[in-house]
């Protein structure tokens, strides 16, 4: 059977599936924050009501990957690239990498001129995939996440 990938906009139907698959990574690699819990329980008014935007990756139908576009409250950025995840069931497909390419797709429709990101060096996959969308490290940038140890940009205007 041929697999069938899309990526398509968040709707209420997959908040259950956003919620499972960025807890499943963050469980996997370090704890749940207070931030996480903010905003996985509650998408909706946490990151679309305040202008962003989250893609859901389907195989064959089924929610197995999620990545979200948040507002960023960060001087010189206007979003933040955020919650991304894909079920380990489902790596090794180039999902995460479709999802990369649609949310910066989306980021310029809605005008960003500068992205950026947070995630942690042990996360190597995921930086590896960041660094192929042209993200680069910031240095000296902070977070409110204690797992964060790295963070990273990208300017989208030409």
């Amino acid at each position: 059977m041929d697999e069938i990938i899309e990526i398509v906009e968040f709707s209420e139907v997959y908040a259950p599936a956003f919620k499972a698959l960025n807890e499943e990574w963050i469980i996997k690699y370090f704890k749940m924050e207070e931030m996480d819990r903010v905003s996985l329980n509650n998408p909706q008014a946490y990151i679309l009501d305040k202008g962003g935007y989250i893609g859901v990756a389907l195989l064959n139908g089924e929610a197995v990957g999620v990545c979200a576009l948040i507002p960023s409250t960060r001087d010189d950025f206007d979003f933040e690239l955020a919650k991304m995840g894909v079920s380990p069931k489902a790596q090794g497909k180039g999902i995460g990498k479709l999802l990369g390419l649609h949310i910066i797709d989306k980021a310029k429709a809605l005008g960003c001129k500068k992205l950026y990101l947070e995630s942690n060096r042990i996360l190597k996959p995921a930086l590896q995939l960041y660094q192929k969308l042209g993200f680069t490290e910031m240095v000296g940038a902070s977070s409110p996440y204690e797992r964060s140890d790295i963070q990273m940009e990208l300017v989208l205007e030409d």
